[in-house]
């Protein structure tokens, strides 16, 4: 069996700037094919203090395409070898790709396969490996000088070997080389096939990624498939994976968006904002006009719906004016105008031209706030428990999200006290509230209203 022994540089994970490879029979090197790339487009300056390689270097180099047939013609019934496989592999299939054409080769890589043959390192980068190997780097960050010593650490990994670890890393239903380098198989074997929110961590046991699933091994494999710039940097930095069972889809949401604020972890780019500092308020003027506004949470008294933004508040109710035919001079949309552009185009019936009562205006109004809010202020969300013997819920009282918990199925008519002494607390936030009325729109009939007395509400405050 042959190996090409592959090691890239790149302008930063998108286009090969420099390809080293060595073909290893087994026994010997047989050939070597090293080249800088013309990538067709600027090299970062972070990235050439960190390789050498220059955009003047690069200028006169081939591209890609000119040396695309090398690549397949001197691979070709080869294993691809490399330090942290899926990169440089990913990388160069995706380079044929945008050529049309189609990179496949078995893979090896030799950072999993180190943590099987050299057991107990501290680290499996490849320069301190290298290093307590006595194994000579000259030229690190450099396409040859990974390549040769990534080489010598592979010769030594193949005498190693009693036979078995080649065989079952290269074995097609094993998902050794589908895997993150870093991260033990044993650990993604152990993650179950149900509802739930995973944390993928790096080496210094930091969550970079938090994401929910109805099926979490299956929901994690396919991040290591994914060929994104993001997806393959979050892999390669995966070390291990903990994660939580919450039998049902919709606490697997409400737990990601709260565990997302808490941790703020690095690859999670939607719902990490976490102060809400804006409020949408309603109040009647001296007519008896109800208006629309916002302004900063703090100043609000009784908030309808918090957002992150001014714009995010005021988009919000420019839809609400389209949907109920409000009033944009009502609406803290237009000032210091008589009548709203909304009543030239005929889409307002001209409450600001006191043409219309405002008693039918303020009836629109309050359609507009109900849609807002949840049909009953104090309820429930029954759902599917993590085992056949109990049963989730969300609860939510003073149309507050306050949290999520379980109980035993025997137990679900019972008193609003039980639910509270249950449940584990979170925020509630805007996101939160969009995925409850999200469900309750297909799910309403999960809905199981509660009584919430003004006695129980100050022991809970106290409380």
């Amino acid at each position: 069996m042959k190996y090409a022994i592959i090691d890239i540089e790149t302008n930063g994970g998108v286009k090969v700037t420099e390809i080293s490879i060595f073909i290893f029979d087994g026994n010997q090197i047989i050939e070597e094919y090293t080249t800088l790339v013309n990538p067709e487009c600027a090299i970062p300056s972070f990235i050439t203090k960190l390789t050498g390689i220059t955009n003047n270097m690069v200028k006169d180099a081939p591209k890609f395409f000119e040396i695309a047939k090398k690549v397949l013609d001197i691979t070709e019934n080869c294993v691809f070898v490399a330090h942290n496989v899926n990169f440089d592999y990913n990388i160069i299939a995706k380079e044929f790709k945008e050529l049309g054409h189609s990179f496949k080769r078995k893979k090896l890589c030799t950072i999993r396969l180190s943590r099987k043959l050299l057991p107990g390192k501290k680290t499996y980068r490849l320069g301190e490996l290298c290093l307590s190997e006595n194994i000579p780097l000259v030229g690190r960050h450099r396409a040859r000088g990974d390549a040769e010593a990534t080489t010598i650490l592979f010769k030594k990994l193949h005498k190693l070997d009693n036979g078995t670890v080649f065989a079952s890393f290269l074995n097609p239903k094993s998902r050794q080389a589908t895997l993150p380098p870093l991260l033990p198989k044993k650990v993604f074997n152990n993650l179950p096939e149900k509802n739930g929110v995973y944390y993928l961590k790096n080496e210094k046991n930091e969550i970079i990624y938090i994401g929910k699933a109805n099926n979490i091994k299956q929901r994690v494999l396919s991040h290591f498939y994914d060929k994104k710039k993001k997806e393959i940097s979050m892999c390669m930095a995966t070390a291990d994976i903990s994660f939580t069972e919450t039998g049902n889809e919709l606490l697997a949401l409400l737990l990601e968006s709260s565990e997302i604020k808490l941790h703020l972890p690095k690859y999670n780019r939607a719902q990490r904002k976490t102060k809400e500092g804006i409020a949408i308020f309603s109040y009647e003027d001296r007519k008896g006009i109800l208006h629309l506004a916002w302004n900063q949470l703090k100043h609000v008294t009784d908030p309808i719906l918090k957002f992150y933004s001014t714009s995010e508040a005021r988009n919000y109710i420019e839809k609400l004016c389209e949907t109920y035919q409000l009033c944009p001079k009502y609406c803290s949309l237009e000032t210091n105008v008589n009548s709203c552009f909304h009543y030239q185009l005929k889409q307002c019936k001209g409450v600001c031209r006191d043409e219309e009562p405002s008693s039918n205006y303020n009836k629109r109004v309050l359609r507009a706030i109900k849609s807002i809010r949840f049909k009953s202020e104090n309820f429930i969300i029954k759902e599917s428990g993590r085992t056949r013997d109990e049963f989730a819920y969300a609860l939510v009282l003073n149309g507050t999200y306050q949290g999520f918990g379980y109980l035993e199925k025997s137990d679900v008519k019972m008193p609003t006290e039980k639910y509270l002494a249950e449940v584990h607390y979170r925020k509630d936030n805007k996101d939160i509230n969009r995925i409850l009325k999200s469900y309750l729109k297909k799910n309403d009939q999960n809905m199981i209203p509660l009584e919430y007395s003004e006695k129980l509400k100050e022991n809970h405050h106290k409380t």
